[in-house]
């Protein structure tokens, strides 16, 4: 080898020599990035999972970032040291990108850790739990995906239709308790098989996916729904997903009766289920198929006036609000998160029944405390709501109460879990930890 073929070999093994370097230290960089945005999370309370949220085998995990990238969110998942890591647990939607995205699949879509175990239902291959004729889709038996919680939907009203029961005069087929992915997919597979239903959603069509901000990405691939075929969905959001299932309801001419809450599951000697509703309605079904969130129905105050159609127990859009005098109840990031995003344009006090914030997320303590310092919020502690009429409410602050005006209540005292609900019934409930999610068929 002369000495001008040296310099030549020696000239590449440099030039590969620095892009190694400078590659190797670009992701050290980016490492060190992530690590820390992991370390902030821990403190803001964010990195701890609370509902469906990828798991990831980092025996397996190649740190390919294709999880990274699919991912819509931001600040979900990250990648530390050539290893994909979880940052921002709590703010995961579920709509489960990265796990199709990852080539050596080393993502697992599990609900509850190994350290805090969630109540599921027991429920079987054909998605009906131990009393026969209690079916259970979607969010509530685990399945918080959007697209899967859809093809669950379906999948549960193939099983109902398959049940052998005894047909009887005014007994519907089957009542659908929420209207969510999986009640409006087996709302449509109900009519697209010459079945008799009856679909009831404590809130609003679309469930929870309706409490999402408007712009929130909650579609990443297309999905097959009932009567209406493949719906092309590629990084769709809260309205247009809302948009499309109005419009293929309109289209088929079903009924979502919304705002009706199922208060009590009947078992009847003849194998039947009477549905009673807060409504007074009854209605008698052979089948009931539970199609619920698992976050549960918003907890009350009890208060005379709280029925009014100015209190609310979430907050949509609060840009179109505006001008108002509202008073925001509640002590925990929700409510102090919602009396931040209203104070701009209106003038709220947030009323909490103890003597100070105790679980909320640091940067929301910082940002609070600067607003009350600012005079931008009014926080009165140690009150509680006695009375609320459509212009005023009244305020038990210590021992004194206080008349005020007021045009909004917004109520953020947690929800009840529907464990209780379920278990009246007689559905079985285990508490499981780290459970893995699975599609049933």
């Amino acid at each position: 080898m002369n000495q001008e073929e040296l310099l030549i070999y020696g000239g590449v093994f440099l030039i590969c020599g620095l892009v190694i370097f400078f590659y190797v230290r670009s992701l050290s960089k980016k490492s060190k990035i992530v690590a820390k945005k992991v370390e902030i999370a821990k403190l803001e309370g964010l990195f701890e999972p609370v509902s469906l949220h990828p798991y990831i085998n980092l025996n397996t995990c190649i740190g390919s970032a294709a999880c990274v990238a699919e991912c819509p969110e931001k600040d979900i998942l990250g990648i530390i040291d050539g290893k994909a890591t979880v940052i921002q647990a709590s703010n995961c939607v579920g709509h489960g990108a990265c796990f199709h995205a990852c080539p050596v699949e080393a993502i697992s879509l599990r609900i509850g850790t190994e350290t805090r175990g969630v109540d599921l239902p027991h429920v079987d291959q054909d998605f009906q739990t131990n009393v026969a004729g209690i079916y259970i889709a979607g969010e509530l038996g685990g399945m918080g995906l959007i697209k899967n919680s859809v093809e669950q939907g379906m999948q549960a009203m193939e099983s109902i239709a398959s049940r052998k029961v005894s047909k009887k005069e005014g007994v519907v087929d089957v009542v659908i308790v929420g209207a969510g992915p999986a009640g409006i997919s087996a709302t449509l597979e109900a009519k697209k098989r010459g079945m008799t239903s009856v679909t009831l959603e404590q809130d609003s069509l679309g469930g929870t996916v309706f409490t999402f901000p408007r712009q929130k990405i909650v579609m990443t691939a297309p999905m097959h729904l009932p009567l209406y075929g493949e719906a092309k969905l590629y990084d769709t959001n809260k309205g247009e997903l809302l948009d499309l299932w109005n419009k293929v309801i309109k289209e088929q001419e079903i009924k979502i009766t919304e705002n009706t809450k199922v208060e009590e599951i009947m078992p009847l000697s003849d194998g039947n289920f009477k549905v009673i509703t807060n409504t007074g309605q009854e209605h008698i079904a052979h089948n009931v198929l539970l199609a619920i969130g698992r976050r549960g129905t918003p907890r009350k105050l009890d208060v005379t006036g709280e029925n009014l159609p100015n209190v609310a127990y979430r907050l949509l859009e609060p840009e179109n609000i505006t001008g108002k005098k509202v008073v925001v109840v509640g002590g925990g990031d929700s409510a102090v998160e919602s009396a931040m995003l209203l104070m701009e344009n209106n003038e709220v006090i947030l009323s909490y029944r103890k003597d100070q914030f105790a679980r909320i997320k640091p940067k929301n303590k910082v940002a609070i405390d600067a607003a009350m310092s600012k005079g931008t919020i009014r926080v009165i502690f140690n009150s509680d709501l006695e009375l609320i009429t459509e212009k005023s409410v009244k305020m038990k602050i210590g021992e004194e109460t206080q008349e005020m005006a007021n045009d909004l209540v917004y109520i953020f005292a947690g929800g009840e879990l529907p464990t209780g609900f379920l278990q009246k019934v007689g559905v079985q409930i285990t508490k499981r930890f780290g459970h893995i999610v699975k599609k049933h068929k």
